[in-house]
């Protein structure tokens, strides 16, 4: 029976409400809450049984509980809980004081608490306490503490067909809204009526339709008229919609304009109440709300450049998205690896220790001054093509250095210390952090990794003694975890890397972000690790495949000499490009940035315009390098929303400066979203936590690009059709661009975008 009592209409300030509430709390009776207009006041209901007075709700409470006192009690309780209702008053204390200071200075009845001094104090706790006789007082404030906490217990009451005060919490509005409709969809056909099973809850594709729609109405008539239990007077989708409307109400907090389109989709808009209360935390807090979600260990495999090689255009995808999705994963609370998976280890280093030993004899006393990675590779290679002399030392190499001699670990280190200050070269400029975590970090662990999968019988010997695993139907090769002569190649280090990661990092979710040609070659490795047994706790491992980085001819960017772009190259260009833009608008005076800063502005506005312009699209698509539209001031690129951000903090600056109005100060002020564009831009706001679950999901850093390109539309709209400094809404307009500088500030930041305050 407890788990039925609903509790309506109930209301703090309210004195039945707050004795119902203790009484449920001091028998342990569970309650639900709920709204009803055909009752006037609280109420206790149980099925068809209506209880209205607050003395009685607490009386069924200690029904519910079975804990009735004995027959003496009994008839004591009733008789105070009867002279609190009927005599009890700020001039009528006297028989209440006078048994206090004879019998019982805490309760009324007995030794413990009842409803009798549930009652009492409820009513006292309305009176002044300066006038209660001193008895009195002390009794009351013996029993403040557990009356507040009972009160306190009203924020937290499950709702019976509504929506829990958690629910309605959440900083997703889209659940939010999705909480409303479930709630109306149980009050209409009951706890167990089934739900769709996703995306039943939306944006509207179309802003003049509304904000959120619901289409659960044609699927719920669809199964109530297969099981012959539609309601009366429900004879179309429509019919299911309406009363999902009225189920919700007019006086929803949250939601209001709600209407039937087309064949039963319900549409509704969120209410400025609603928007307002989520600008208001957004400013109080001082940054965007985030989902919530349970902690977890991440790796995430990126950047991976091999040793002896220059960074190219092709490692630009795999290092900026891969910083985003660490960027995104950690805002949430995740603990992330960054592991920067270099190629350094492998057949060719014995050609460029040989290079190096015979170029830079001296090396065991100076560093080598290798200037240029690429061409050193390229000389080397040249040589192992050309001479069979150094071709056959340069092979005896491989084996040296793999047995540990001194001198060619030596020139190793040395190869990769020399790649490392190259790398962190392009790791500077576009602010990548990472954490190296190469091949021959795994050689040592490969025989281990290949033993786990021999004990399973999962190794099949090919001819000439190669040691591979077959993965399933749809991979007509297998993974070659051990060659014939006995060495390693990727597919080994992959799978000693994914052992490593799981058993030893305790990884839950494993991301390699690699070119889209490498797509098969993880499933395989995933699916081996799955095939061994690694997978026995829900962990995901993920590949995310990236296009191709193309000329305006469409085929793969390079230099007018057909070489490969080289990254540090690549970004310079961006920068000298918009060094010249900035120094142009300081000389037609169209910007108040002074020559000594163009250096630094240049460089955040140039590097976040190529990283902007390759992580706002799918990583799955190519896409054709243009200097001239990454750097475009209009448009989807990041100088249009710097500027836009720029904007907006040039309004705050002038309003302090011109209004003396200092935005930070408003601490007392509010947002009113009387214009549309104010609205508008409050509902882009609001997005921000639906967007991270969407990212979460795919870990496509676009989502969030759309989001930031949408926000800086919406407020460029709001800061031109609305007045800002000057205006009677100035302070409530100004709190608006607070709020919107903290959003584009964290969406920039998740995406790597170096925010400039003028431009």
């Amino acid at each position: 029976m407890t788990d039925s009592l609903i509790l309506v209409n109930a209301k703090e300030g309210c004195t039945d409400t707050l004795k119902a509430l203790w009484a449920s709390s001091l028998f342990g009776v569970s309650l639900k809450a709920d709204e009803s207009p055909d009752i006037p006041s609280a109420a206790l209901v149980y099925g068809d049984i209506l209880i209205q007075d607050g003395n009685s709700m607490a009386q069924a409470m200690q029904l519910c509980a079975a804990a009735s006192p004995g027959y003496m009690e009994s008839m004591q309780v009733e008789d105070w809980c009867e002279w609190e209702k009927t005599s009890m008053s700020v001039k009528n204390l006297t028989k209440l004081s006078k048994y206090l200071e004879s019998s019982s200075p805490l309760h009324v009845v007995g030794n413990s608490m009842t409803i009798a001094d549930i009652c009492i104090v409820v009513k006292l706790s309305t009176m002044d306490v300066a006038s209660l006789p001193p008895s009195v007082a002390k009794y009351l404030n013996n029993h403040l503490p557990a009356m507040e906490e009972a009160r306190d217990s009203l924020k937290g009451l499950p709702v019976a067909g509504g929506v829990s005060e958690e629910d309605m919490n959440n900083p997703s509005a889209q659940y939010v809204v999705k909480a409303i409709f479930t709630a109306a969809l149980k009050k209409l056909f009951g706890n167990d009526v089934e739900l769709p099973k996703q995306n039943w809850v939306s944006r509207c594709s179309k802003p003049k339709d509304g904000d959120y729609q619901c289409s659960a109405a044609m699927q719920i008539y669809a199964a109530l008229k297969k099981s012959g239990s539609l309601p009366d007077g429900m004879q179309k989708p429509q019919d299911v919609a309406q009363a999902i409307i009225k189920t919700v109400g007019d006086s929803n907090p949250v939601l209001m304009d709600l209407l039937v389109v087309g064949p039963g989709f319900v549409v509704c808009r969120l209410t400025p109440s609603f928007l307002e209360g989520c600008v208001g935390k957004l400013l109080s807090d001082g940054k965007l709300p985030k989902p919530s979600v349970a902690p977890s260990t991440c790796v995430v495999d990126f950047s991976s450049p091999n040793i002896a090689k220059e960074m190219h255009v092709g490692h630009l995808r795999s290092t900026i998205i891969g910083e985003s999705v660490c960027r995104v994963l950690e805002f949430v609370g995740h603990k992330v690896h960054r592991v920067n998976h270099v190629g350094d280890w492998g057949t060719q280093f014995g050609m460029l220790i040989q290079y190096l030993k015979e170029e830079y004899p001296d090396f065991a006393d100076s560093m080598p001054n290798i200037t240029d990675l690429t061409q050193f590779y390229k000389n080397a290679k040249q040589r192992f093509d050309d001479s069979p002399e150094f071709k056959k030392t340069s092979q005896l190499n491989v084996v040296k250095l793999q047995s540990g001699d001194p001198e060619c670990h030596k020139i190793w280190t040395i190869l990769c210390d020399v790649s490392r200050k190259e790398f962190q070269k392009v790791y500077d400029r576009l602010d990548i952090t990472v954490e190296e975590c190469g091949e021959s970090f795994y050689n040592s662990r490969i025989p281990g990794a290949i033993e786990e999968f021999e004990k399973k019988k999962l190794i099949s010997d090919e001819e000439g003694g190669a040691k591979c695993v077959f993965v399933g139907e749809k991979f007509a090769i297998p993974l070659m975890l051990q060659k014939s002569d006995g060495g390693y190649g990727y597919d080994s280090t992959d799978i000693a890397a994914l052992k490593y990661r799981l058993h030893t990092l305790k990884a839950k979710r494993i991301i390699c972000i690699t070119d889209y040609s490498q797509e098969n070659h993880f499933k395989m490795c995933f699916a081996a690790a799955d095939q061994v047994g690694w997978l026995n706790d829900k962990q995901s491992l993920e590949h995310i495949g990236f296009g191709t980085v193309q000329g305006e001819d469409g085929k793969r960017f390079k230099t007018r000499s057909g070489d490969t772009v080289r990254l540090v190259d690549l970004l310079d260009e961006a920068v000298r490009r918009m060094k010249e833009s900035l120094l142009e608008r300081i000389k037609e005076k169209k910007t108040t940035l002074t020559e000594e800063s163009v250096d630094e502005v240049s460089e955040a506005i140039g590097y976040s315009a190529v990283k902007y312009f390759d992580l706002r699209r799918n990583p799955t698509s190519n896409y054709k390098f243009s200097y001239d539209q990454m750097l475009d001031t209009k448009g989807n690129t990041a100088v249009y929303l710097l500027f836009a951000y720029a904007r907006l903090e040039s309004i705050m600056a002038k309003a302090k400066a011109d209004f003396n109005v200092d935005v930070a100060q408003l601490k007392d002020e509010t947002v009113i979203l009387g214009h549309p564009s104010e609205r508008n831009l409050a509902l882009h706001l609001q997005q921000f936590p639906d967007v991270i679950e969407t990212t979460l999901e795919d870990l496509f850093p676009y989502h969030i690009c759309d989001f930031v390109y949408n926000l800086s539309v919406a407020a460029s709209d709001f800061v031109t059709q609305c007045h800002v400094l000057g205006s009677p809404e100035m302070k409530s307009r100004l709190l608006l661009c607070k709020a919107t500088t903290l959003a584009m500030r964290e969406a920039f930041d998740l995406v790597g975008i170096r925010h400039v305050q003028r431009i």
